[in-house]
């Protein structure tokens, strides 16, 4: 009995331990909770208190980077004679740009009165801040300020610099990200440089004229295109032009410099124009820097672009480097990869570099191309005569045959028609850069920071370099070559300018004069009456409502 009330008092012993525990533990857990809800209080405290300051202080960044900081630099152009219109706080000069815009939109002009000065329709303010404060002004686009140049002279200068300080804007970089990245449009300092380094010699003479068989290959599906629809209708067809000429012009630097043809690559094209477009498209808040950050119905649809485009070019780099353990031809992709190779900071930023450059290069090589060529078939359906004149020229040249580069190099009419036209409808609208360093033009300082800015339409229509009839189309200028074309033949600049000039312009004439002796050969064409002209600013300056031809055969 005595062992048993032993036990009994072990167990009743057990039993009050047991039970100290549980209020031992259920008190350590309350006070584990009530110190989990004391912390979780104070990180709320710290964030609200954060959250203040960083409201109460907003007002205070937003002052330096909208007027203080752009304000220093204002007082120093002012302090060498550089003047402009006042800006507000917010918008700078944007409000104003948009009012004078919307006061000089005009309607279309029909096919019997073509005006080529369009950049008075399209940038009033240009012209009349050049009245007000002279040849070099200065104007704010928000945070970021600009010195506009028409001064001759300084653009001399501004071309024969080859600094590394004078580079890309860097809020079009960051404007512009989704669509060119680090490419070497967009790309500054030693970056540029390398990548420059890499795809100049795959666009040098040598290497153009062996690419112009993928030119012409790529321009037989759009001249029986042409040749049906002018069957069809019963020898006269009424054609709108401007996205064959895009398609055939993507063929193009697709065959020669991606090593395949626009069938694959067309959903790039695409995506790429519908990602151009969707960049274009006006809001509210346009130019507010980190609302491209805000997941907005637009931003969404430029992120999933973005991806879809990356994700088209890395499978025909994937397919491309299958293809090239077959064969011993190196293309620009190629040279692209093997750069890649070399350390850009690990798997993911050679990535970039080779989907950006490649992005670039689509953009670049085919968007520039065909929206000139649309403009010089309008202006030789504008212009019957030069027409004529150039079918001739190539009848006597080609015969029977299709053009080679040697016969492209006798072409003399057909390049002056196709200078011509680059100085009237340049594909490059602006020369835009930015002193990344204080830098000097002449006598005016620099400082880091300020844009430069050139309008080459209004540069290349300037009736006091290039004469009373600045704005009429007249190849003749060109007869003694571009040095003959006018007093200045320095500020002749449809490719940009310096070192940064277009590294594929020779590309781009050779295929503008293959494509165009190939139409001039099988077609003749007149405006037709659903043309509109109305030319827009999409990155380049292009027809709003497309060219419309009526084209028949020779």
């Amino acid at each position: 009995m005595l062992q048993h009330a032993h036990a009994g008092a072990g167990g009743y012993i057990r039993i009050l331990g047991r039970k100290g525990q549980y209020n031992s533990s259920n008190s350590n857990n309350k006070l584990e909770e009530l110190e989990e809800k004391e912390i979780m209080e104070l990180v709320f405290k710290i964030f609200f208190s954060l959250f203040l300051v960083g409201l109460c202080s907003l007002p205070a960044y937003l002052y330096c980077i909208l007027w203080m900081f752009p304000g220093k630099n204002r007082e120093i152009l002012r302090k060498q004679g550089i003047k402009g219109p006042p800006p507000s706080l917010l918008n700078g000069n944007i409000s104003e740009m948009k009012c004078m815009g919307s006061m000089e939109k005009k309607p279309g002009e029909d096919s019997r009165d073509v005006s080529h000065n369009y950049a008075l329709t399209l940038f009033p303010y240009f012209e009349r801040w050049r009245k007000d404060y002279g040849p070099i002004f200065m104007y704010s686009l928000r945070n970021v300020l600009i010195l506009h140049v028409t001064d001759p002279d300084l653009i001399n200068e501004i071309g024969r610099s080859t600094s590394l300080d004078l580079g890309k804007p860097s809020y079009l970089q960051k404007d512009q990200k989704p669509l060119f990245g680090q490419g070497i449009l967009r790309s500054n300092g030693p970056s540029w440089a390398h990548q420059r380094k890499i795809i100049a010699p795959e666009f040098f003479m040598d290497k153009v004229k062996v690419m112009v068989g993928l030119m012409v290959e790529s321009a037989i599906p759009l001249l029986r295109s042409w040749e049906h629809k002018i069957e069809t209708n019963g020898g006269i067809g009424e054609i709108r032009v401007d996205e064959d000429l895009r398609n055939f012009s993507a063929d193009v630097i697709s065959r020669a410099c991606f090593g395949s043809s626009y069938s694959k690559g067309k959903e790039i094209f695409l995506r790429l124009r519908v990602l151009q477009h969707a960049m274009d498209k006006p809001g509210l808040f346009t130019g507010i820097p980190c609302l491209r950050y805000l997941p907005t119905k637009n931003n969404r649809h430029i992120w999933r672009l973005d991806k879809e485009i990356q994700s088209l070019i890395l499978d025909l780099v994937k397919e491309h480097k299958e293809e090239y353990t077959t064969t011993s031809d190196k293309d620009l992709l190629h040279a692209i990869l093997e750069a890649s190779t070399v350390d850009h900071g690990g798997p993911d930023a050679a990535t970039r570099f080779v989907v950006d450059n490649c992005k670039n290069i689509y953009v670049a090589g085919h968007e520039t191309t065909a929206v000139t060529a649309t403009w010089c078939l309008m202006l030789l359906a504008l212009n019957p005569d030069w027409q004529a004149r150039a079918r001739v020229e190539v009848m006597d040249i080609c015969g029977a045959h299709t053009p080679d580069a040697d016969m492209t190099r006798r072409m003399k009419t057909l390049t002056m028609v196709i200078q011509e036209t680059l100085r009237l409808y340049p594909p490059s609208t602006f020369v835009a850069r930015e002193a990344l360093q204080d830098m000097k033009f002449g006598d005016i300082h620099i400082p880091k920071g300020i844009n430069l800015w050139i309008c080459i339409p209004k540069l290349h229509q300037d009736i006091d370099i290039w004469g009373p009839d600045a704005s009429v189309f007249n190849p003749n200028r060109f007869a003694s070559g571009i040095f003959g074309a006018c007093k200045l033949p320095n500020v002749y600049i449809p490719f940009g300018l310096g070192p940064r000039t277009c590294l594929g312009q020779n590309f781009a004439m050779m295929e503008l004069k293959v494509l165009l002796s190939l139409i001039l050969s099988k077609f003749s064409f007149s405006l037709s009456p659903k043309y509109c002209h109305s030319p827009t600013y999409r990155m380049v300056v292009e027809p709003e409502h497309g060219l419309y031809l009526t084209i028949k055969r020779v």
